[in-house]
């Protein structure tokens, strides 16, 4: 699978316009910050992108940024602009064709932006044992649709836990499916390269990511994927894909569901670029200035996070007052793209 991925992605396809879907290259309207740090990229690295969205979680000065699959280095070199010079990025990608206009463009990158902060390697990211990259020692990782390609999702996962310091988290876009995908839609080829048959099973990546340690997956945003292509439609069938945006923070003793203590927090308006709200996830858009009830686990994202100092915490561990309503097992993407993210208070 290693070797099929690494021909789709260095030698079949030579930009984003050869791709057969638009299950990547989905780029949702984004604010005017990231467009600016876009468009200080050059523009060969922006012609080899093939992700499904720009990946940019807040609060980045001074992080230390892994990013799996980094391909031409679009996103690394977006996130360099926000971690600083006190901050750190690595691209790990195992497509020589891809880490060759990575590298190609590091003193462009370096002269336009007045610091040097990026480094990329060669790897696999399934094994990122073998690069000899520290433990605990990064702030954030990020991904942009490519898990899905990986062939042992789990070990991807694994080994993200145990890079990233405790508080970290790994935030990433990919693209799933409302069921298991047969096998011999697997082992296509092109469905395979254009982000399909490899996708998880929602379920399948929620039940990976508490068996590896992190335990309350929070999506962030999502969106039904339109293939538009008739021939590929005709092979998946009745198969519905999603691009969707997942938080995992590594914090030990998560509870597997929203326990409600009573609990509360209040956004203070700090974090750069949110000053009037802050969205942590799907259901968690926390409006400034108010008192917002939060779950245990919320409390504790917030709290044990490079985002503790922008919020005021209300309540302790005292009493329980059960399961917060609504926090069941169907299907959490929205099969209407139009509809918004829920702003109201509480946890699900």
């Amino acid at each position: 699978m290693h070797e099929q991925v690494q021909e789709y992605y260095g030698k079949v396809l030579e930009g984003s316009d050869d791709l057969q879907t638009n299950a990547c290259c989905t780029d949702t309207q984004m604010p005017g910050y990231l467009k600016k740090a876009l468009s200080n990229i050059h523009d060969e690295v922006l012609a080899r992108y093939y992700g499904c969205g720009l990946v940019s979680p807040q609060e980045l000065k001074g992080c230390r940024i892994l990013d799996l699959g980094s391909g031409s280095g679009r996103d690394c070199y977006v996130l360099s602009q926000f971690v600083g010079p006190e901050g750190a990025v690595v691209g790990v990608d195992m497509t020589d064709e891809q880490l060759e206009v990575a590298n190609r463009h590091l003193d462009f990158h370096a002269q336009k932006f007045g610091y040097a902060n990026v480094e990329f390697r060669k790897g696999y990211i399934e094994k990122l044992d073998e690069l000899k990259l520290e433990e605990n020692s990064f702030d954030v990782i990020i991904s942009n649709c490519v898990i899905n390609l990986s062939p042992d999702k789990e070990a991807v996962l694994r080994e993200a836990y145990r890079l990233l310091k405790p508080g970290g988290e790994i935030y990433f876009s990919d693209v799933y499916a409302d069921r298991r995908i047969p096998q011999d839609l697997v082992d296509d080829p092109v469905l395979y390269g254009e982000c399909l048959s490899g996708a998880l099973y929602w379920n399948d990546f929620h039940n990976l990511a508490r068996k590896v340690g992190f335990s309350d997956p929070r999506l962030v945003e999502d969106r039904p994927i339109t293939i538009d292509n008739p021939d590929i439609e005709s092979r998946v069938g009745h198969i519905g894909f999603y691009s969707a945006t997942y938080r995992l923070f590594k914090i030990d003793g998560l509870e597997p569901f929203c326990e409600d203590y009573g609990q509360a927090v209040i956004y203070k308006g700090t974090v750069e670029h949110n000053p009037r709200d802050f969205l942590l996830d799907k259901h968690h858009l926390i409006q400034v200035g108010k008192v917002f009830p939060v779950c245990g686990n919320t409390y504790r994202m917030l709290n044990e996070s490079r985002f503790s100092n922008h919020f005021e915490f209300i309540g302790s561990w005292d009493q329980h007052y059960g399961i917060y309503d609504g926090c069941g097992t169907s299907l959490p993407f929205d099969k209407n793209p139009t509809q918004t993210n829920d702003v109201g208070s509480g946890c699900c």
